[in-house]
């Protein structure tokens, strides 16, 4: 068997042998300057020479130095999947209040000037399920100095943690999007912190009309401003539908005054009937975007509910819903019911359509008031309902019809 060997500069030596099997056995070095892996690092990605600190997405890495696995993508339901509150309805945006058209990403506007709708949508690009679709119902062609129109997501603190921004340590990310619109030209959005004093605008191109294209900006991490790593807002990722002249950015790069556009960008909200198609949605650290992160669907919906869980109707049968508990006097107190998911903070309560209580007797008195509490534990609540028709000293179960539901909100 034939050995090749290669002395070292000053002492030691590597020695190549060929394999004691018959026909010819081809390595191939990398093309740039590396180390490459010992026998042990590269199980399973047998035939590939492989240059230090780096594995190919096809051989399970992630194609960078980065080396995430698992949670590489710092936004939730980047895909557009999860849809507890609307099941696939379309929402209507005519507020500065949050609007959800899917789990995660919420939309706001303005009163009247403009308005446009959300829903999740089946247009896709290759590779995905759903996206969601903005589109113009009410034009606003002469948009306020400080108006906007906003498309956007917000990520806990806890998951930006290792960004290190606001240090000089800080690391650079890279936020990737497929996008399709009936409108071309410049657009624009922003990314900022919790208190709304350090802004990195951003500005990216759609070249051609109802055509599904992908774009990435990578920024350098921010060296100053306060960036929170708890369970607060940590970071905003914003996409611009429509901004006023005073809060367009004349270039990309950090800064303390408020931008949410970028001049001369195109204003989806100025077009009545415009659309505005997004997914594949991912922001991961580093100077490289990689491939999409497809996270299980059972993951990814978890990941939804620290933030909201919705209770709700299955089917055409009444659903029970919560209890045991007992009547006194028509105040009905429940007992302890556990979420599924600890949720980010104490949770706000709200609810729709028309609950009744069942005693098992066939008895089925009508809730006139639902009370809902959290408790000390923060995956628990309980409920005081007050109903009439109610027996005392009878145990009776909450049960859902079918327009109720109960919403659970964590929201940042």
């Amino acid at each position: 068997m034939a050995s090749i060997v290669v002395n070292g500069d000053t002492s030691g030596a590597v020695t190549l042998s060929a394999p004691a099997v018959a026909g010819t056995v081809t390595v191939t070095l990398p093309t740039t300057t590396g180390t490459m892996l010992t026998t042990a690092s590269t199980t399973g990605i047998s035939g590939s020479a492989i240059s230090s600190g780096t594995v190919p997405e096809a051989y399970g890495g992630t194609g960078t130095s980065t080396g995430y696995y698992g949670f590489k993508n710092r936004i939730i339901n980047g895909a557009m999947v999860i849809d507890q509150r609307n099941a696939g309805a379309s929402v209507t945006v005519n507020s500065t209040g949050q609007t959800f058209p899917v789990d995660r990403f919420f939309g706001t506007g303005q009163s009247s000037d403009g308005v446009f709708t959300l829903q999740q949508s089946s247009t896709v690009p290759a590779g995905f399920a759903k996206s969601v679709v903005a589109t113009v119902t009410t034009a606003d062609a002469s948009i306020g100095a400080s108006q906007n129109y906003l498309f956007r997501q917000r990520i806990e603190g806890y998951n930006i943690a290792d960004f290190n921004w606001g240090s000089a340590d800080a690391r650079p990310v890279t936020l990737s999007f497929w996008v399709r619109s009936s409108l071309t030209g410049t657009f624009g959005g922003t990314l900022h912190n919790s208190a709304g004093d350090r802004f990195y605008p951003y500005s990216y191109t759609i070249s051609t009309a109802n055509t599904w294209e992908q774009k990435t900006i990578t920024l350098a991490g921010d060296t100053t401003g306060t960036w929170l790593t708890t369970d607060g807002i940590g970071l905003n990722v914003i996409w611009s539908l429509g901004t006023g002249s005073t809060l367009l950015a004349p270039s990309s790069a950090w800064t303390a005054t408020t931008y949410t556009g970028f001049t001369g960008q195109t204003n989806l909200i100025g077009t009545n009937g415009a659309t505005f198609f997004i997914t594949g949605v991912q922001l991961e650290k580093g100077s490289t975007a990689t491939s999409f992160d497809y996270r299980p669907f059972g993951t990814e919906f978890m990941l939804c509910q620290r933030y909201y869980q919705q209770i709700t109707h299955a089917g055409s049968t009444i659903t029970y819903i919560i209890g045991p508990a007992y009547d006194s006097t028509n105040i009905f107190n429940m007992s302890v019911y556990s979420l599924p998911v600890t949720m980010r903070s104490a949770p706000t309560f709200s609810t729709a359509g028309t609950f009744i209580l069942a005693d098992g007797l066939g008895n089925n008195p009508t809730v006139n008031t639902l009370t809902l509490s959290s408790m000390s534990m923060p995956n628990s609540f309980t409920a005081s309902i007050v109903s009439s028709g109610m027996t005392t000293g009878r145990v009776y179960f909450l049960l859902s019809t079918a327009s109720s539901a109960l919403k659970i909100s964590a929201e940042l």
